[in-house]
């Protein structure tokens, strides 16, 4: 009885280590994404201040 309460712990505590991780990975592609989200706004805005101090020269 105690060799199977003490296996369902185990194997317990293995799924939510599981679903840790799976959680840290998605909250890290969550930040990654946000990251490269970011970076094309600038990207976008840098271009654009470009286009208009062309206009301004021209």
């Amino acid at each position: 009885m105690m060799m199977m309460m003490m296996m369902m712990v185990v194997v317990v505590m293995m799924m939510m280590m599981t679903m840790m991780m799976l959680m840290v990975v998605e909250m890290m592609m969550m930040v990654m994404m946000m990251l490269i989200m970011m970076m094309v706004g600038v990207m976008m805005m840098m271009v654009v201040v470009v286009m208009m101090i062309m206009r301004m020269m021209i």
